[in-house]
């Protein structure tokens, strides 16, 4: 059995086990910033760091209402949705000069999703040839910037897009 050391996910585990309802819900109610992760709010679903990435950028749009499927959405949340589905990849291509995105929404606990009963979508950024070492010989990540740092640079993109053309 191979083991990889992450002692900092303790305290989100102890964080997350000690509070009882939906984190996304939690997430709803912070003010957007770097303690948060949440980069924007909109009226319906706002935009947020993943604490937990795939890799650097990785933001999950996520909407106000607590519901389990996209098919339980009013059309303005999921028309709100995809406008922040679209300024997310054009912050991520500034930000990140990312090449290209895995974008999609895991609906269910059998798809993958970490949290089923509060959909959300996740917008990944990649790069040809985005492998290193780690994932061809250990099957592992690696995440070369820290979450404030990543913070930083998508929240000044997302300024910069809300300037009018």
């Amino acid at each position: 059995m191979k083991q990889l050391w992450s002692p900092w996910r303790m305290a989100y585990i102890e964080e997350r086990n000690s509070q009882p309802g939906c984190l996304f819900c939690q997430l709803r109610d912070d003010p957007p910033g770097a303690a948060s992760l949440v980069v924007h709010r909109g009226p319906h679903a706002y935009v947020v760091l993943n604490r937990y990435p795939y890799t650097n950028g990785h933001l999950m749009i996520v909407p106000h209402d607590h519901v389990p499927s996209l098919e339980n959405l009013g059309h303005e949340t999921l028309g709100e949705m995809m406008a922040l589905a679209q300024r997310s990849l054009r912050a991520l291509r500034q930000a990140y000069g990312a090449e290209s995105f895995n974008l999609g929404a895991n609906i269910g606990a059998p798809a993958g999703a970490g949290v089923a009963d509060h959909v959300h979508l996740h917008v990944v950024p990649r790069w040809a040839g985005d492998t290193n070492f780690m994932a061809t010989t250990a099957g592992t990540r690696v995440i070369p910037e820290e979450l404030e740092q990543t913070f930083r640079r998508l929240d000044q993109a997302w300024r910069d897009l809300a300037a009018p053309d």
